[in-house]
């Protein structure tokens, strides 16, 4: 199975149109001959509920890694959940050891160290920006 991860704005208000638009061409621009899952932050706002709801029409696979403060909120229902540590950031590590691609749309300090980091490990990363409103 190919796990792309997304990272972006979760409490944020963005451009919900221009984020739709990104992650509809950056779905497309990815080519697998495995199963696709989409691997993100497990909560239903902003972004990552985004993404999950685009793999959800494709048929791709969803799975959810956070800490347990996501369990504070809405949260998707992925096919495959992950609670690693109680603060936010203590599943990054499991985050990015589970993935192959490493998308950010927007996002703030955690996307960004993330998306550092998976650099370092030589993931493909792919970024794409979109203002706060």
């Amino acid at each position: 199975m190919f796990k792309v991860g997304i990272v972006g704005y979760s409490g944020q208000k963005f451009n919900t149109e221009r984020a739709s638009t990104i992650i509809k061409k950056a779905f497309d621009r990815i080519l697998s001959d495995d199963e696709v899952a989409i691997v993100s932050g497990l909560t239903a706002i902003g972004i990552p509920n985004m993404a999950y709801q685009e793999a959800d029409r494709r048929g791709w696979q969803t799975i959810g890694i956070a800490c347990s403060k996501a369990q504070d909120y809405e949260c998707y229902p992925c096919d495959e959940v992950h609670i690693v540590g109680s603060e936010w950031g203590d599943e990054s590590s499991l985050f990015l050891d589970s993935i192959d691609l490493l998308i950010r749309i927007g996002g703030g300090k955690q996307s960004f160290a993330e998306c550092e980091t998976a650099k370092k490990m030589g993931l493909e990363v792919w970024t794409f920006e979109l203002e706060p409103e």
